[in-house]
């Protein structure tokens, strides 16, 4: 994957000409989508709140500017991370879409990149939000979860191909059996790998200065997926409710209790 790199006044020049219908010839375009084992996306649900154009892109440029050097500090220096590049980008992806999304994934030199829509930009309220999205965006790649997730998906596929080539299956009923397997397998920790990127996500948007409980309002204008069996996320109440008990934890941390 290929992510051509604007510097953040250009990337808010883009955001600007898109909202106000410009063109946005020569933007950052990002391609592929936080959809499957080499990304991680947060999806949402389209919002009819908009702010003014000028607005959301002053909002994503300070929280980028704000977020960016917050993130890689704790990435370099924390002993949580799990990772060697710490190297972010902060994009936006320019491509038309009418559902606002934001992922992270991988450059082909390995440069963690964050990747945001102009739909989702357009759509957040507040600063808080994107800052939020940030930093759980952020967590996927500093604890890790692409690998540990590849991984599970590994092993789904050895272990239901094996299973199936046991019982005297062909090698085309494996192959699917190992396609099966390695999707089941990318949800057996998937919901706990959200949960991870929500609360170590509220702690780096926090040490930004910016007010995680705030951000999280962003989760009631999510899809929310807990009646989907299939699904890699948490419900939201759950997510929310992470959160709070993860700024609880920090708070009485503070204080001493």
């Amino acid at each position: 994957m290929r992510f051509p790199v604007l510097p953040l006044p250009a990337v808010a020049a883009c955001v600007l000409l898109a909202m106000t219908g410009g063109a946005v010839t020569g933007c950052a375009p990002v391609t592929g989508q936080g959809s499957d084992a080499s990304d991680a996306s947060m999806q949402f649900a389209p919002s009819t709140d908009l702010l003014p154009p000028e607005v959301a892109a002053k909002n994503f440029m300070t929280a980028a500017h704000r977020m960016e050097p917050v993130i890689e500090s704790y990435c370099r220096h924390h002993q949580l991370a799990q990772v060697h590049n710490c190297d972010f980008r902060i994009m936006v992806d320019d491509r038309p879409d009418p559902e606002p999304n934001a992922f992270q994934t991988l450059d082909e030199k390995g440069q963690p990149v964050l990747a945001f829509n102009l739909t989702l930009i357009s759509q957040a309220l507040n600063q808080d939000e994107l800052a939020f999205v940030m930093g759980h965006e952020a967590a996927h790649h500093i604890l890790g979860h692409l690998d540990m997730k590849a991984d599970d998906s590994q092993t789904g596929a050895v272990l239901m191909g094996t299973i199936i080539a046991s019982q005297g299956a062909s090698n085309r009923q494996v192959r699917k059996a190992q396609t099966i397997g390695a999707e089941l397998g990318a949800l057996t920790r998937a919901k706990d790998y959200e949960l991870q990127a929500d609360s170590l996500g509220a702690v780096l948007s926090l040490r930004a200065g910016y007010h995680p409980l705030k951000g999280i309002q962003i989760f009631k204008r999510i899809d929310n997926p807990e009646d989907d069996i299939m699904s890699s996320h948490p419900s939201n109440a759950a997510r929310m409710a992470n959160v709070r008990a993860t700024m609880s934890r920090l708070k009485k941390r503070s204080s001493g209790v």
